[in-house]
């Protein structure tokens, strides 16, 4: 299928691997520009041989608003924004303290929102766009023991609501996806320290699993999303998993 891609240029952060290389993948399969963010450096520049096309990378940390403002500058005729990054720990409230709250939303929560508030007004002008935001399905299911990420999620799905359902009177769609538990090297961290609060054995992380998809699936929906043949949805949050 023909997803209409072809010239059209993306912003995904959090690009270096899991999730947002996967969805770098999708998006260059279909003929796209890439830009990929991230904080690491050197593995943006092995992500970036992977891909083919034209790929374009920003070693910047999201956390500092400086800097993503500048990402915003030199990406701001993006067609698509992929708000992608993120490293919220596991554990109960009594396991994160505020500094270490404070500091996880700063990227997955804020990093979201500041993007989205630099690069929105671009697309509004241009009447043209599209925020896809990649939350998780702990904001759905709200576990116990990832309760930060639980309430960031959570938050997350209805900024995207409230968001897209005034944006596509300027032309712009903004939309999201839940990802159940992906095969990524976070995942297996974070159920390991879920699983050695709910059973004190890290060991057993596979027993909190679930149905555990892969990143291409994740890249593939939210390529999908933001294409033409979905250009009927905006304000709604897609659930992948139960």
């Amino acid at each position: 299928m023909d997803l209409q891609l072809k010239g059209k240029s993306v912003l995904i952060t959090g690009g270096s691997k899991g999730i947002g290389l996967a969805c770098a993948k999708a998006f260059a399969a279909e003929g796209c520009r890439i830009y990929l963010a991230a904080r690491d450096k050197d593995r943006l520049t092995q992500a970036a041989r992977s891909l083919s096309g034209e790929v374009k990378t920003h070693s910047v940390d999201l956390r500092d608003g400086a800097a993503l403002r500048r990402l915003a500058e030199e990406c701001a005729g993006v067609d698509i924004l992929v708000n992608n990054a993120g490293d919220i720990p596991g554990g109960t409230i009594e396991a994160l303290d505020e500094a270490k709250w404070r500091h996880a939303w700063e990227l997955k929560v804020f990093g979201f929102i500041n993007l989205t508030r630099e690069l929105y007004p671009r697309m509004k002008a241009r009447k043209s766009g599209v925020i896809v935001n990649v939350i998780g399905m702990a904001g759905e299911s709200h576990p116990f023991e990832y309760v930060c990420g639980a309430a960031a999620n959570a938050g997350l799905a209805a900024f995207t609501k409230a968001m897209g359902k005034g944006s596509r009177e300027h032309g712009v769609r903004v939309i999201g996806v839940h990802p159940p538990s992906t095969r990524t090297d976070r995942i297996i961290t974070l159920m390991k320290t879920q699983a050695k609060a709910k059973f004190g054995d890290e060991s057993r992380y596979e027993e909190l699993m679930g149905n555990v998809i892969e990143p291409e699936q994740v890249g593939n929906t939210v390529c999908f999303l933001a294409s033409p043949r979905a250009g009927q949805l905006s304000g709604v949050v897609l659930n992948m998993g139960a």
